[in-house]
C-alpha cells in the first residue's frame, strides 16, 4: 500500500514539474522580441510622417518575430549604444545595417548576413570633390562607431583628411553637408543611394569597395540566436527577403547575394 501511494505521489510531482516547465516555456514564448535600432537610418529603420517606425530591417524584424511566435518591441537607440545594449541584455537584437567584422565577433554574435554592402563618399553636386584623392585638408562626416568611421580613421593619413566629424545618424550629417559645415560624408552606400535618389543637389562621388555584409547582432550567449538565425534562413528560402529588397530598393537582389543565399553564421576568428 505504501508503495502505491509513493508511486502515485511521484507521478503527481512529476506531472506538476512538467506543467511548470510548460508554463515557463509559454511565458518565455509570450515575451516580446526586443529589437534596438538607430531610428533615422534610411531606408533600414526610420520614422514615417505618421510617427510609425518603417524600413527594410523593421519589416524583416516583424517577419522574424512572427516566425518565432512573438510580438515585436522596438527601441530607438543611437548606433554606438547598440553594442552595450545587447551585451547587457537590455535588448535581444540590434538592427541598424550593422556590418560583421572580426573585431565585433570578438565581443558579440551575429546571425547569418542578409545584405551585401560597401561604403560611399557623398558630396554636394557643386562640390569639387570627385574622389577620395580630393579629401586633402577637408572635413569629412562619419557615423560614430560605424565601419565608415573605422575605415576613415584608418585612411585619414593616407588621404590627408583634415578632420573627421562624427554623427549619430544620417540626418544631422546631411544637414551639415548642405550647410557646408562638412565637405563630404562617408557612410554605407545603400542608405545614401536611397536617400539621394530624389535629391538632385547630392551625388555619390565614389563607391568604396569594402565587401561588407549586414547581419543582426546579439549577445554571445543569447538564447534567441539559433532560432532567429534559423528563421532568417527560412525567410530567404521562401522569398520574403527578396520581396523586401524589391519593396525598398526597387529591384530584385542579385542571385548570389546574401539576401537570398542561406549562409552559415559568422564565427569569431
Amino acid at each position: 500500500m505504501e508503495y502505491t501511494v509513493s508511486v502515485t505521489f511521484r507521478r503527481g510531482a512529476w506531472s506538476l514539474f512538467l506543467l511548470g516547465v510548460l508554463i515557463a516555456a509559454q511565458s518565455l514564448r509570450a515575451e516580446p522580441l526586443v529589437v534596438g535600432a538607430n531610428i533615422g537610418n534610411v531606408p533600414w529603420e526610420f520614422q514615417a510622417r505618421g510617427g510609425q517606425y518603417v524600413g527594410f530591417e523593421i519589416d524583416l524584424a516583424r517577419a522574424l518575430a512572427e516566425a518565432l511566435g512573438r510580438d515585436l518591441e522596438l527601441r530607438n537607440i543611437p548606433f554606438n549604444g547598440l553594442f552595450a545594449a545587447v551585451q547587457s541584455g537590455r535588448i535581444d537584437v540590434a538592427a541598424s545595417s550593422i556590418s560583421v567584422t572580426p573585431q565585433r565577433l570578438g565581443q558579440v554574435a551575429f546571425t547569418q548576413p542578409f545584405y551585401d554592402s560597401d561604403q560611399s563618399l557623398t558630396v554636394l553636386r557643386s562640390s569639387p570633390v570627385e574622389s577620395l584623392e580630393d579629401l586633402k585638408g577637408r572635413r569629412v562626416g562619419v557615423d560614430t562607431g560605424s565601419t565608415g568611421d573605422i575605415w576613415a580613421t584608418a585612411a585619414r593619413e593616407r588621404y590627408g583628411i583634415g578632420a573627421l566629424a562624427r554623427y549619430e545618424g544620417l540626418a544631422p550629417a546631411m544637414l551639415d553637408l548642405q550647410s557646408r559645415r562638412i565637405d563630404a560624408y562617408l557612410s554605407d552606400i545603400p542608405s545614401l543611394l536611397y536617400y539621394a535618389k530624389d535629391k538632385p543637389f547630392l551625388r555619390i562621388a565614389e563607391r568604396i569597395e569594402t565587401g561588407e555584409r549586414y547581419a543582426f547582432m546579439l549577445a554571445k550567449d543569447s538564447a534567441v540566436l539559433e532560432p532567429l538565425d534559423a528563421a532568417l534562413g527560412e525567410l530567404k528560402r521562401n522569398g520574403t527577403l527578396a520581396a523586401l529588397h524589391e519593396k525598398w530598393f526597387g529591384q530584385a537582389p542579385a542571385a548570389d547575394s546574401s539576401t537570398v543565399t542561406v549562409l552559415p553564421r559568422p564565427q569569431a576568428p
